[in-house]
C-alpha cells in the first residue's frame, strides 16, 4: 500500500468556521476524502496545524507553527513516503507573519527543497509532490479573523494571487500542482475557514491528480 504524507494547517485539521465549534468529523475531513476516493490503495496521513506557516515564526502560538521547521521530523516519522501534498500559505498572509503570496510561494519552494534533501541525504528515493494552493479568503462579518488577514482588500487581493504564484513554483520543481479555490470555497462565517462539504471537496478534488500521478 502506498503512503500519502498530507500537510497543512487549520485547513487540514478540519477547523470550523463557527466560533467555538466542534472539529469536523474524521469522515469530512480532506485527507479521509482523498483517501476513501483512491479506494483502500492508499493510506493517508493527516498533519494539520492551526496557524502552521510556509516557513515562518508565529510567536503568539503555543506550538510551533513554523512548517519548515517541523517537516523533516514528520518525514523520518512517517516513511517511507510515496507522495507529500502541502497546503499552506494562507497563515502566511497575515501581514504579522509575512503578508504575501508571492513570500508564501518561496516558502513553498523551501518545503520542497527540505522534501528532497532529506532523502537525497539518506540516499533514498524522494516521494513526488504536490502543491496545493489554499481556498480564497472571502468577505465575512468576523472582524477579529479577517484583521488576522491585514483585512478584507489585502486578504482578497493576496489569496487571490496564490494559484499563480504556486503553479510557477510546481512547474520550476517539476512536482505536482492543485488549486484548491476551484472546488472549495471559505465560508463567511470567518472567511477563512471551510463547512464540512468544501473541506470533503479539496480530497475528492485530488483524487485524480494522485492517481495520475501514482500510477494507481
Amino acid at each position: 500500500m502506498k503512503t500519502i504524507l498530507a500537510y497543512g494547517d487549520s485547513l487540514t485539521f478540519g477547523a470550523n468556521p463557527q466560533s467555538g465549534g466542534p472539529r469536523h468529523a474524521y469522515e469530512d475531513r480532506w485527507p479521509t476524502a482523498l483517501e476513501r476516493g483512491l479506494g483502500g490503495k492508499v493510506r493517508v496521513i493527516a498533519e494539520g496545524l492551526g496557524g502552521r506557516t510556509t516557513v515562518s515564526d508565529d510567536w503568539y502560538a503555543n506550538a510551533d507553527r513554523n512548517g519548515a521547521r517541523i517537516l523533516p521530523t514528520l518525514l523520518e516519522s512517517h516513511s517511507p513516503l510515496d507522495m507529500v501534498i502541502i497546503m499552506l500559505g494562507t497563515n502566511d498572509l497575515k501581514p504579522a507573519i509575512c503578508g504575501s503570496a508571492l513570500e508564501a510561494s518561496f516558502g513553498m519552494r523551501r518545503l520542497v527543497q527540505l522534501i528532497r534533501g532529506h532523502y537525497a541525504g539518506k540516499g533514498e528515493t524522494a516521494p513526488q509532490i504536490i502543491l496545493v494552493a489554499p481556498p480564497l479568503i472571502c468577505d465575512s462579518d468576523n472582524a477579529d479573523m479577517i484583521g488576522h488577514f491585514g483585512g478584507l482588500a489585502h486578504g482578497l487581493e493576496q489569496s487571490g494571487q496564490f494559484a499563480t504564484h504556486y503553479a510557477r513554483r510546481a512547474q520550476e520543481w517539476n512536482t505536482g500542482f492543485f488549486d484548491a479555490s476551484t472546488v472549495a470555497k471559505a465560508d463567511p462565517l470567518d472567511g477563512v475557514h471551510l463547512d464540512a462539504a468544501n473541506t470533503r471537496a479539496i480530497g475528492e478534488g485530488l483524487v485524480p491528480v494522485v492517481k495520475s500521478m501514482l500510477g494507481l
